[in-house]
């Protein structure tokens, strides 16, 4: 796991190196371990490295045999060993047991069809000096972050946005449209981020770059089937080839020439993943877990009753609201980006237990419920489809109350209609799942100011993304459909970027994801609807898979969705500050008066909804955003703060 940056073309040679270093230094905690730089004439790269594999022999930059190519790389290449086979049977030669040279190499051999061999996680950059030519990749689903702007006719790029900030001819600046797409869909419509002119390389996408066009292509897309297109196949049949494929998933993501942990929270996810890695790897196996103070969100008992039946080496940590406060800004720093919900920062304060135990990588169990139909946001879907049928029913609602029984507000009938009544006949949206969603979403957008608002003009996301869309749902199940937005909105461009890469990266530790393997994504999205979400009962398959398997109280135990407290009032004069009626007509981007009031309501500790919570937490994120990367109070890089890197000078 490493940092990458570079920019093609570049400027001379002293302040080239200079500027790459800058880049690598705001990015030293994605890879504390090594670093280095390639200076051609035509382009500068640069790696700070993470050693999982040939820890002593794995320094980046790293070129193939006659130095035509030459690579930087972010992530893991879990098939590698194979790969390799493959390679030195054509007779390529390795100087390394890495698997970044195995990818330099499979491009040399294939191009950029060596992409659809790779199971992944991963960001490419490889620099061919014969072609002059650039190529960026990043995996099928995003899980490792690659950003790059245009600059001129040429192109700079970097695994996180801050190092992009060092180059002279970039500068943060906001961007309203991509601010709105975040405050409805919590993230932004891939390849824009939140600042303007910096676009993400999208998941299952490359880029080639030449000096003269700067061209993105897909190489994979998520697949979606029709009803009448899924798998004809046996529930038995089902369960075994899923636990074939999710084995080896598992299997092949413990390659690592360092220790190999894991969370374990208690639920049905990660007590899969720690099974299959015990039947793996028997040995000793540290497990990590996050305890809340507030026992609304706490998961002891069920943690507990995990690590007595694994028999782990056990690690745990509690959070408090107050421990939240005290790291926000750095987590809005490492994060890059707005967000609605304090869920990031607890996931900070674990993989910070990780480190501390000297551990560099775990494996979790992300992507199971967006899978296997885990999700409340599909039971409500199906749900409110069932009670469009026949509206004015009085008992269809109440279903509903089975989803939420930790929230009070939703024990009256009369509750239920009104919140989740919204366009509730408008069955045939190719959106329709998660309408309710993004309606209440897009409720704290009225905290913009007049300016913004004005620069929007009415701007609709919902509608750009329906746009977008055209028939690709045609014939196509609800739920499919809502898998399939949940997997590559929410899901690649929130969840396992601010509470994965980027909380786990801060600390310099890697997530590794089996259930995010192509293989076990392209099975599960070809499975019959019953065979994850049958009537309110979810991962079906997965519960039959682990029947037997792991304790009773584990597989039927209450779905509990990972929440985080919601915090009202920080307890930081800094957090106070960001919200003073000065900063905010300093920002330009809220209403000051609208702002104020949010605020004294939330001290009143009276009649707060969960859209005021989430308003909250999107004001004081993006002003702190605002703070740290447009008006640049974070502080700024002096020459002794700057890495040392190994450089490689080339003709």
């Amino acid at each position: 796991m490493c940092g990458i940056v570079g920019f093609y073309p570049c400027f001379n040679n002293d302040e080239s190196i200079d500027v790459l270093r800058r880049m690598l230094t705001r990015i030293k905690h994605r890879g504390p371990d090594q670093s280095g730089i390639v200076l051609t004439n035509e382009i500068g790269l640069g790696s700070v490295r993470l050693s999982i594999l040939d820890l002593d022999n794995g320094r980046m930059p790293l070129s193939n045999e006659d130095g035509t190519l030459w690579i930087v790389f972010n992530g893991e290449i879990f098939n590698y060993l194979e790969l390799k086979r493959e390679l030195k049977e054509k007779g390529h030669v390795f100087k390394t047991t890495t698997d970044t040279e195995v990818v330099l190499h499979l491009y040399e051999e294939y191009g950029v069809e060596s992409l659809s061999k790779l199971n992944g996680q991963f960001a490419i950059t490889i620099w061919d000096t014969l072609k002059k030519e650039l190529f960026l990749a990043r995996d099928r689903v995003g899980i490792r972050p690659l950003f790059y702007s245009k600059v001129n006719t040429g192109i700079v790029f970097a695994s996180e946005m801050k190092a992009l900030f060092e180059h002279p001819n970039i500068e943060a600046q906001i961007s309203p449209v991509a601010l709105t797409q975040i405050f409805t869909f919590w993230t932004t419509l891939s390849p824009l981020t939140i600042f303007k002119d910096i676009l993400e390389v999208q998941p299952g996408h490359y880029i080639l770059a030449n000096g003269t066009d700067i061209k993105e292509e897909k190489y994979w897309e998520l697949p979606l089937c029709k009803s009448n297109e899924y798998r004809d196949i046996t529930m038995s049949e089902a369960v075994d080839e899923f636990r074939n494929i999710f084995s080896d998933a598992v299997k092949i993501r413990l390659r690592a020439d360092v220790p190999v942990g894991a969370y374990l929270s208690g639920g049905l996810d990660s007590s899969v993943t720690t099974s299959f890695i015990k039947e793996n790897n028997p040995d000793q196996l540290q497990t990590f877990s996050l305890r809340f103070a507030d026992k609304e969100f706490d998961e002891t008992d069920f943690q507990n009753e995990a690590v007595s039946f694994f028999k782990t080496e056990h690690n745990s940590i509690i959070c408090e609201s107050n421990n939240i406060s005290h790291i926000f800004s750095d987590i809005i720093w490492h994060l890059e980006t707005p967000i609605l919900r304090s869920s990031p920062s607890p996931m900070a304060l674990l993989s910070g237990l990780v480190k501390k135990n000297n551990i560099k990588v775990v494996i979790t169990g992300e992507g199971a419920d967006e899978l296997l139909g885990g999700y409340n946001i599909f039971k409500e879907a199906l749900i409110r489809q069932f009670w469009a049928k026949d509206p004015k029913s009085k008992y269809r609602p109440l279903l509903l109350k089975r989803l939420y029984p930790y929230l009070p507000q939703m024990n009256g009938a009369k509750a239920l209609n009104l919140f989740f009544s919204y366009k509730l006949t408008d069955t045939d949206s190719l959106v329709y799942s998660h309408l309710l969603r993004w309606n209440n979403t897009s409720r704290i957008k009225k905290y913009f100011s007049k300016n913004l608002k004005a620069e929007l003009d009415n701007y609709q996301p919902i509608l750009e993304l329906e746009n977008s869309l055209g028939n690709k749902f045609e014939g196509v199940d609800l739920l499919s459909r809502a898998q399939w937005l949940e997997i590559k909105l929410f899901m690649s461009g929130y969840l396992i970027s601010s509470q994965g890469d980027r909380m786990a990266m801060a600390n310099s530790v890697e997530g590794r994801y089996p259930f995010l393997d192509h293989r076990v994504i392209e099975f599960c999205m070809q499975l019959p609807a019953k065979f994850k979400l049958n009537c309110l009962n979810e991962k079906v398959l997965l519960k039959k898979m682990m029947n037997e398997k792991l304790p009773d109280q584990i597989i039927n135990r209450p779905k509990q969705a990972y929440r985080a407290p919601a915090i009202n009032n920080f307890d930081s004069d800094y957090i106070k500050n960001m919200l003073s009626e000065k900063n905010i007509m300093t920002s330009g981007i809220f209403d000051s008066e609208m702002v104020k009031k949010l605020v004294l309501k939330l001290d009143s500790k009276k009649n707060i909804s969960e859209v005021d919570k989430m308003a909250y937490m999107g004001i004081l994120s993006t002003q702190i955003l605002d703070d740290l990367f447009v008006r640049k109070q974070r502080s700024e890089l002096k020459e002794s703060d700057l890495i040392d890197c190994k450089l490689t000078l080339l003709n």
